[in-house]
Parts: C-alpha cells; sequence; structure tokens
C-alpha cells in the first residue's frame, strides 16, 4: 500500500481546524486508530511530535501537538470509543502528557503476541494477517522538523490506515484460538495502568555502567550524567547528542585531573571547546570532592530478590525453585503458543520462587501471584504449574 485511500490529509496545527477533527471524529462510528510519532534520539524527552487518527465517517487526522499542544478535548470526544494502537504502552506517556487518555483499548502488537505471532511490527503484522505491505522507511527520523516532509506524512497516514482492519483480523484469530478474553484482560490492565513512576538513579542506566567498579567512579558517572541530562534538557537536544554514555564511562575510570587530559580520552576531544571541557571537568572535581558518606552505593537498591545468578550459592532451595517453575511456565507457553513473559512476567516468577507463600497450595500461590498483578487468566493458567514448582523434590 503505496497511498492512503483518501490521500495524505493536511497537517492540523491551530485550534480551528483541530476544532473541525473533534466534530468529525466524536461524530465518527467504531474504533479509532491512533498513533504517535515521537523524535528519539533528537529530542530530550519523549513528547508527541505527530499524532495520527483514523475513524470510519471521519477519515484520516494528521494533528501536530506543537501548533496544538492540548488535545484533551479531543480525547475527550472519542472517549466512549475503542482505541486502537500498536504498542500502546509506547505511545500512551507522550498521548497522556498532550489530554489524550483512553478507557477502552486494543493493542494489535500485543494481540499478536497473544496469538502466537513470531514477528508482531507493525509492517510485518499488516503483511501477515492482511496481505499488505507498508512502507517502514521513516521510522527513525526527525519528527521535530518542521514543515514535515510529504514522504514522512504519507508514511505516518499509512500507519493508522489498516489498524482497525488488523484488530478485526486479529479480534477473530483471538476467538477461534480461544485467547480473546485473556487478550481483554490485557488491554484492560494497559488502559487502567497510572503513568510510571520516576526511575530511581537514573545514571546507573548509563550504557557500560558494569565496568564501573569504584564507588568514587560511580560519583563521577552521576556528576557528568546529571550536568549532561541538565544541558540537554535545556536545549532540547537527545542527552546523547550532548555527550555519549562511552565517554561518561572513560571519564569515571580515568579521572583525569585536567581538561587537557580529559581532551584526550575518547568522546571529549575533537570539536569540544574548552569551555565544554572546562565544565566537564568541573563534573569530575565535583565527585572527586565528595565526601565518603555521599558517595553512591555499589549497586542499585535492590526491591525484589537479588540476580538469580547468586541463588545456587546464597539459596540453593530457592534456586532449584525457580529451575522447576522456569521449566513449567517454559512448556505451559509452549502449548499454548505464545510468549513467556506474556503468560507470565519473569519477575513475579522469581519474586514467587524467592519468597512463597509458607503452604504452597493453589490457593496461597493464585493469591500471591495476584498481589504480583498477574491478571486471572493468568493466575488461572500458570497457579498449578507453579505451585508443583513450588513443592519440595523427594
Amino acid at each position: 500500500m503505496l497511498e492512503p485511500r483518501e490521500g495524505i490529509p493536511p497537517v492540523v496545527a491551530d485550534a480551528d481546524a483541530l476544532a473541525e477533527v473533534i466534530a468529525a471524529f466524536a461524530a465518527g462510528s467504531d474504533p479509532v486508530a491512533v498513533d504517535a510519532e515521537r523524535a528519539s534520539g533528537y529530542r530530550y524527552g519523549q513528547r508527541a511530535y505527530l499524532v495520527q487518527l483514523r475513524r470510519a465517517g471521519a477519515g484520516t487526522a494528521l494533528i501536530d501537538p506543537v501548533g496544538c499542544p492540548d488535545l484533551s478535548a479531543l480525547g475527550a470526544a472519542i472517549a466512549d470509543a475503542e482505541w486502537v494502537l500498536h504498542a500502546a504502552t509506547q505511545d500512551l506517556p507522550c498521548l497522556r502528557d498532550i489530554g489524550m487518555v483512553p478507557e477502552r483499548l486494543f493493542d494489535t502488537e500485543l494481540a499478536g503476541r497473544l496469538a502466537g505471532f513470531a514477528r508482531v511490527g507493525l509492517g510485518a503484522m499488516v503483511e501477515n494477517v492482511l496481505g499488505y505491505a507498508l512502507e517502514k522507511g521513516h521510522s527513525a527520523v526527525d519528527w521535530s522538523t518542521r514543515p514535515l516532509p510529504e514522504p514522512w506524512l504519507r508514511y505516518a497516514a499509512l500507519d493508522v490506515e489498516l489498524l482497525v482492519d488488523l484488530r478485526d483480523a486479529l479480534e477473530a484469530e483471538l476467538t477461534e484460538q480461544g485467547k480473546l478474553e485473556w487478550a481483554q484482560q490485557e488491554f484492560a490492565a494497559i488502559a487502567a495502568a497510572p503513568p510510571a513512576a520516576p526511575r530511581k538513579d537514573p545514571w546507573r542506566r548509563t550504557s557500560g555502567m558494569h565496568k564501573v567498579r569504584k564507588r568514587r567512579q560511580m560519583a563521577v558517572v552521576r556528576e557528568l550524567w546529571e550536568a549532561r541530562d541538565r544541558i540537554a534538557q535545556r536545549r532540547d537536544v537527545s542527552p546523547g547528542k550532548v555527550l555519549g554514555d562511552g565517554a561518561i564511562v572513560e571519564a569515571a575510570l580515568a579521572m583525569p585531573t585536567s581538561p587537557r587530559a580529559l581532551a584526550a580520552l575518547p568522546g571529549f576531544g575533537q570539536r569540544m571547546s574548552r569551555r565544554q571541557l572546562e565544565q566537564w571537568h568541573g563534573a569530575v572535581e565535583r565527585a572527586r570532592a565528595l565526601p565518603e558518606t555521599e558517595l553512591p552505593q555499589p549497586g542499585a537498591q535492590l526491591n525484589g530478590p537479588p540476580p538469580p545468578r547468586a541463588w545456587a550459592d546464597k539459596a540453593p532451595a530457592a534456586a532449584a525453585r525457580l529451575a522447576a517453575a522456569r521449566a513449567a511456565v517454559s512448556a505451559l507457553a509452549e502449548r499454548l503458543n505464545l510468549p513467556q513473559e506474556n503468560l507470565i512476567t519473569p519477575d513475579t516468577v522469581r519474586r514467587l520462587c524467592w519468597e512463597p507463600p509458607a503452604d504452597a497450595t493453589v490457593e496461597s500461590v493464585a493469591q500471591v501471584l495476584t498481589g504480583y498483578g498477574a491478571r486471572p487468566w493468568q493466575v488461572d493458567l500458570v497457579t498449578p504449574a507453579l505451585t508443583g514448582a513450588l513443592l519440595p523434590t523427594a
């Protein structure tokens, strides 16, 4: 499919045009296909730079959230409809930021996973299920570009062109497999989930962090990461464009004593100005001057069991339970033709095996799984297998 059925619609970027779209979509019928494009790798944060919608009776709309930053009236106009998204959890945060929050949704990527499809990207799903090939050449472009080039807009419109058709075909497939109720429970959980809490110590996710062992070096990573984040936010650019993760780790390992020494490290030389080098070296010096009591601890504070690789030595009984539980989940997932992580999250299995109920019965295990957020369909399917895995072997 090379062209949207009604052509490429004009980009909506002012209040009058938005009011027309709101009226048209409020009067439309059936589900609403929704997608959003971000500028990951180019801009700071994950805000939406284009929102695409399609609904029977309304056609396709392309909306510029820079010109129309508040889409809450549009969200309210289609609140009673089911929203169809592909990989909903990726788009919902940026949609929420502009006032669009679905009450009901259908996630075509998740539906594909539950139905047992090996490839669940939108292009692969449309091709495998509907028989159309979609051009996917513009997925990683800088969507903050203005004006948006026509080929990009064509690509964006095509992303929602067949989304409702894909939804209908997947619903039929899930019904045939007896999995539609499972999918509906998953969709309801996504729609009801609150916004994610801010990540604690995000600097610990710096790529290459595993090389940094000493607390003073960790402090350098933290100071450089936070300085970079402030600059990136002020300039509205991706942090990686300000300073690469590799450069941060190199500075932490080398602990350079001067801007000149810093300039000799990978990622800092070349076109970096003296002022920039002094700025980054200042972050290194702040870390060097910290008292021991303010240095970060070697590992992120665990919320849950330790990494499973340590279980065999520290808690062999728990390690045995985990091995049995993993084998049971794997066998059940294979029989049901769906990914293990969709049958039950690995974290839930680890927590259950690390700290099982004192009396491992079907009822007590089901209660623990529910407490960890497992949906009823998951609890019904995995509880018998996991209960057996918790029982000591003779």
